[in-house]
């Protein structure tokens, strides 16, 4: 099993739902990143996503955009991404990350190179947003190749006949896009996702995730009585943009919130 089921399998025996939090890697700077991936899992984050920076992120909203511009600006790329989930690692050898990003840098890197490479820095797993499961035949093959996870995202608009297909594609866990639009642009119907969950259900036994519109405690309690896990990322880039001019202080503002979204989501199930 990957780290990825481990850490699912664990919570389900707790009956508790995941907390995945997404942090660009390297905003404000490379230093912040991992003290702040620690911070979250000391914090209660179950599973981490970090944003690999593009140029072009099409599915963020303006919060995540800017955090690739910020981490672009300071020298990321594919390469030193995968120097901060190495450094992670020295310290953290059971909490999972997921690589969140755009099929640019892969292409670039190599789909094999960039499998070994990844897989050798502790990575567990991919989300490639702007990669179709018709298409992901090839990168999907290196990535389970070297034990990662190809998590594949469903949307609103997903037809049943699709959603399967996803599903049959996916391991790890299934990344429900609780909205239509971009990250961050607009309010939660629980009960929408709510049936939409129960469409996804009836296809696959993976794990699924909600993510996009959560915002505060409240709104992830409310996804967390449906859900597997809830995704965190607009409300998390926020508070480290707000913090951008002050790195150090930025794993004491996340644990801060990350504790009140743990808090919540444990209150909702238990």
């Amino acid at each position: 099993m990957s780290r990825i089921a481990d850490r699912f399998a664990a919570l389900r025996v707790r009956n508790r739902t995941a907390l995945v939090p997404f942090v660009t890697a390297g905003d404000p700077c490379p230093a912040a990143t991992v003290p702040v991936m620690r911070a979250m899992v000391e914090a209660g984050a179950d599973i981490l996503e970090l944003g690999v920076p593009f140029s072009d992120p099409m599915a963020d909203g303006p919060v995540i955009q800017r955090a690739s511009e910020r981490a672009l600006a300071a020298g990321m790329d594919f390469g030193k991404v995968l120097d901060i989930v190495r450094e992670f690692r020295a310290d953290d050898a059971e909490t999972p990350i997921v690589l969140m990003g755009y099929l640019n840098p892969l292409e670039a890197a190599g789909y094999a190179g960039a499998a070994e490479r990844a897989a050798a820095a502790g990575v567990d797993g991919f989300i490639t947003v702007d990669l179709p499961p018709e298409e992901a035949d090839d990168l999907a093959r290196e990535v389970r190749a070297h034990g990662m996870d190809p998590v594949f995202l469903v949307s609103p608009t997903s037809s049943d006949e699709r959603i399967a297909r996803i599903c049959g594609e996916a391991s790890g866990f299934v990344y429900y896009v609780s909205l239509k639009g971009v990250t961050g642009a607009a309010t939660l119907d629980v009960d929408e996702v709510a049936e939409r969950m129960a469409r996804i259900r009836r296809v696959t036994d993976l794990p699924v995730g909600v993510g996009f519109g959560i915002r505060d405690g409240a709104s992830a309690a409310r996804v967390a009585r449906i859900s597997d896990a809830v995704v965190v990322g607009t409300a998390v880039v926020a508070r480290v943009e707000e913090s951008a001019h002050a790195p150090e202080a930025l794993p004491g503002v996340l644990a801060a919130f990350i504790g009140e979204l743990r808090r919540a989501l444990d209150a909702a199930t238990s």
